[in-house]
């Protein structure tokens, strides 16, 4: 059966060499005689996957020496709980609020202590990013907490905010390895790795090591503790050794074809491609103010709910999947994470002119 189009936002598309490459080492990977799903964690050659996993991903965002990169699991959700628990010192923690998982994280944040949140955009449902200028850093706030990309609501911040020395903590579960950025102006990242790096399963912390204590909430669990993951390696206990495995890989894949700095030339086209023709559509519009737009996902709408809904079914039909918008915001969305081919992004503006052709 022939591959369709799938713009989901996560779990997304992978880069089919990378598939096919798993594939062809799935009943064995190299002469170890199985899988590395089968494969102990403790070994020498699932120590070489993950140790050649870290290095790739150390090389393709320049991680300085002074980060520790873990791979955990729990999704980025769990880290909604995991960095208070961790950093919390004057319980305190300033929040720019611009979505869906900002707001998941605010509400994880207040069991444990005060959020001040500093700037927000739900006034207008998240369609833009509000001015991070001017904005007053709290003189006890422990960090500051940002959602880089929103994959909901289809927004991106493209300038950070001065944080005038407190740690910036970001969430990059849908933009992470898509453009380059400076892992100095971070004190942590975090990413789930079902939008662009890999399966569901997976999380990616890049920790600045001065954040790992053992000055933690009282009752933390052990496994919610970034020092007991740093000291083990990220083997505290079984880690999802395939994703791992299947991440290593798409960092390789990366690194092969030009890395960040090529992939992000390669978005910018494809998100242009679809947004040019958005801005000139008479059937269909953007959703978002154009300075924020969001090079991951892009949220649109047709001129009515009934042709939103047609269009979905007549996409699905021509091998255009996954493309319906989240429900807070309607309409469509095109997820265009940096395994989607330039030719998938053609492919959809070219049934779009199609469809409001014949509409």
């Amino acid at each position: 059966m022939k591959r369709v189009y799938n713009f989901s936002a996560g779990p997304a598309v992978l880069p089919e060499a990378v598939l096919e490459k798993a594939a062809s080492e799935l009943l064995c990977y190299k002469e170890s005689g199985m899988s590395v799903m089968e494969m102990s964690h403790r070994s020498t050659d699932f120590q070489n996957i993950i140790d050649q996993a870290e290095a790739d991903l150390r090389e393709l965002l320049n991680i300085p020496s002074n980060y520790k990169v873990l791979f955990l699991q729990g999704g980025a959700t769990t880290q909604f709980s995991m960095i208070p628990m961790n950093l919390f010192k004057n319980k305190v923690v300033d929040f720019v609020h611009t979505g869906a998982w900002s707001k998941k994280a605010i509400a994880e944040a207040k069991r444990y202590g005060k959020v001040n949140v500093l700037a927000s955009s739900e006034d207008k449902n998240f369609t833009y990013v509000p001015d991070l200028t001017n904005i007053k850093i709290s003189e006890d706030a422990d960090y500051v907490h940002i959602v880089q990309n929103n994959t909901i609501y289809g927004t991106r911040i493209t300038k950070l905010p001065n944080t005038l020395g407190k740690p910036l903590i970001s969430d990059m579960s849908s933009n992470i390895l898509s453009e380059p950025i400076d892992i100095n102006d971070y004190a942590l990242i975090f990413a789930g790795a079902q939008k662009n790096i890999g399966p569901a399963g997976t999380t990616i912390v890049i920790i600045r090591e001065d954040l790992i204590t053992d000055d933690y909430l009282e009752g933390t669990p052990l496994m919610l503790q970034y020092k007991i993951h740093a000291s083990k390696g990220s083997m505290y206990n079984t880690p999802p050794t395939y994703g791992i495995y299947m991440c290593g890989l798409v960092f390789r894949h990366l690194l092969e074809n030009g890395g960040v700095k090529a992939m992000y030339e390669k978005n910018l086209k494809k998100a242009n491609l679809l947004y040019d023709y958005l801005d000139n559509s008479n059937m269909f519009k953007g959703t978002v103010r154009k300075e924020d737009r969001s090079l991951m996902n892009v949220t649109f709408v047709a001129t009515s709910d009934e042709l939103n809904k047609k269009f979905i079914e007549e996409a699905k039909a021509n091998g255009i999947v996954n493309i319906k918008g989240h429900r807070s915001v309607g309409g469509m969305r095109a997820s265009i994470y940096n395994a989607m081919p330039y030719e998938g992004v053609k492919a959809l503006v070219d049934f779009m002119k199609k469809f409001e052709g014949e509409n």
